[in-house]
């Protein structure tokens, strides 16, 4: 089982990737005075035909060739099932997939976020061809990073490599979700 949220931002955004994703949209809406958090992440890959969306919640479902089994939204799935909450995947082939898991925050079995900003931030560098967009949303107020805005005051996808500006990206989204989850 992944441990936390920003494993799981990591495991489904590689997922993205797979399917040849060039936009991937990453949103945490922590509702703690509606009782629920929402993670969400949607992309516009090559997305699932039919068959493949009722089966992906199989840990032996995988397309992959890599391995045999595909447990990142089957561990999701029970994650958020444990927390009184529940998984969605809509997809459409051609269009993209939107992976929807809602969390009761009274649970006491509510994965930690974990480090959402290293996460977010590895993704951003790692592959500075993909529009990034991370949302972070409370009761308090909501932010949003794209990476687009990063790469035009950077100037170049380059810059993204150098290990104090990934460092930089990393804390930037820190402070800005603890902004927002602090007011």
């Amino acid at each position: 089982m992944l441990e936390d949220l920003s494993q799981h931002i990591l495991d489904i955004s590689e997922n993205s990737l797979g399917a040849g994703a060039t936009d991937i949209r990453i949103s945490i809406a922590n509702g703690e005075e509606t009782g629920v958090l929402v993670f969400e992440i949607e992309d516009n890959g090559r997305g699932m035909d039919p068959d493949l969306l009722r089966r992906v919640i199989d840990p032996f479902c995988t397309s992959r060739t890599t391995r045999r089994v595909g447990l990142g939204i089957p561990f999701l799935k029970q994650s958020a099932e444990l927390c009184g909450g529940g998984l969605e995947i809509r997809s459409e082939t051609g269009v993209g997939t939107l992976v929807r898991a809602r969390f009761r925050t009274d649970s006491i079995d509510l994965p930690p976020l974990g480090d959402v900003p290293a996460s977010v931030g590895m993704m951003l560098v790692l592959h500075p061809d993909i529009r990034w967009r991370f949302r972070y949303a409370t009761g308090h107020g909501d932010w949003t990073l794209d990476s687009r805005e990063i790469l035009e005051a950077l100037g170049d996808r380059e810059t993204l490599r150098d290990p104090s500006v990934a460092i930089w990206i990393r804390e930037y989204i820190r402070e800005n979700m603890n902004g927002i989850g602090s007011q």
